[in-house]
């Protein structure tokens, strides 16, 4: 993958009712089970990718992307 430009324009952020503790347990549950969704929920919840976006930095279709997500 190369690099991509980081633009703090693009950076939302949480709300502080979010339980970032129970949203990371979560996530490294779901990578547990599939590492690969666990991706697809990183770069579209937290870079904010689209679905192409999103399967051109992992190298698989948008459809499959638009699956996992």
């Amino acid at each position: 993958m190369g690099r991509v430009p980081f633009d703090e324009a693009l950076v939302v952020p949480m709300a502080p009712e979010v339980d970032l503790e129970g949203l990371d347990r979560a996530l490294t549950d779901l990578a547990a089970l599939d590492p690969q969704k666990a991706r697809v929920v990183e770069l579209r919840f937290f870079a904010g990718l689209t679905f192409e976006q999103a399967a051109l930095a992992i190298g698989v279709s948008p459809s499959t992307v638009a699956r996992d997500w």
